[in-house]
């Protein structure tokens, strides 16, 4: 069971109007249009209240298709240097994005993403840290438990079928091929973010999940 704690339950209305703005004019016509995109299972993730988002990884188009498809915008970490450059920084403080020092601990990283939690946002968070040829994970990182255990947040597997495919190395331009996202059910966080068992054994599961929604193909 979830540990109630007393935070915001929604990011701003100025973040959430932008998101609406950026994903109707932009990323789900992209998506929908030029990528064929399907959704299945949005009506998984909660409309409210801070939650953790887990996904596997494959592409830089990867963080506005999840956070287009969930419903609701999703909060993922950004390079420290982006946040000193005039008018950009604003807008993607606004957007959801929260500054990482490159090469920094991990706890900073931890530390950003609660505050972005404790402001009622999802937090995006990729499992293997970094993208991957096929969209497989098979070297999950244990930070997302951590964090939602830390929290007390669950966490929400997603599934990215295809976009390995769109942008291979050396193209210039995305390749217009299907994408299928899939949203799985909401998973409880570990009840002890010191218990390193737990957190592997929460991390896996959410890795099984992500896995057996991407077999089930397009």
């Amino acid at each position: 069971m979830v540990v109630p704690v007393d935070r915001q339950q929604r990011e701003s209305k100025v973040s959430l109007a932008l998101y609406h703005l950026f994903k109707w004019s932009v990323v789900n016509t992209v998506f929908r249009g030029y990528f064929r995109g399907r959704i299945h299972g949005a009506e998984n993730m909660p409309t409210s209240g801070p939650v953790l988002v887990v996904a596997n990884h494959a592409s830089d188009f990867d963080p506005p298709i999840v956070s287009s498809c969930v419903r609701r915008p999703v909060s993922y970490m950004a390079k420290q240097e982006l946040f000193k450059v005039p008018v950009l920084a604003p807008a993607i403080r606004l957007y959801g994005a929260y500054p990482v020092q490159r090469g920094g601990s991990a706890r900073g990283a931890i530390r950003a993403a609660l505050g972005q939690l404790d402001q009622g946002w999802a937090v995006g968070v990729f499992l293997q840290g970094t993208r991957t040829h096929d969209g497989r994970i098979s070297e999950p990182k244990l930070g997302a438990a951590m964090i939602a255990a830390k929290a007390q947040v669950p966490l929400v597997p997603v599934s990215l079928w295809g976009t390995h495919r769109i942008l291979p190395r050396g193209a210039k331009f995305p390749k217009p091929l299907p994408i299928t996202v899939r949203v799985g059910q909401p998973i409880e966080p570990p009840s002890s973010s010191k218990d390193k068992e737990q957190l592997m054994a929460v991390t896996e599961y959410c890795c099984d999940r992500i896995h057996s929604m991407l077999d089930l193909g397009r």
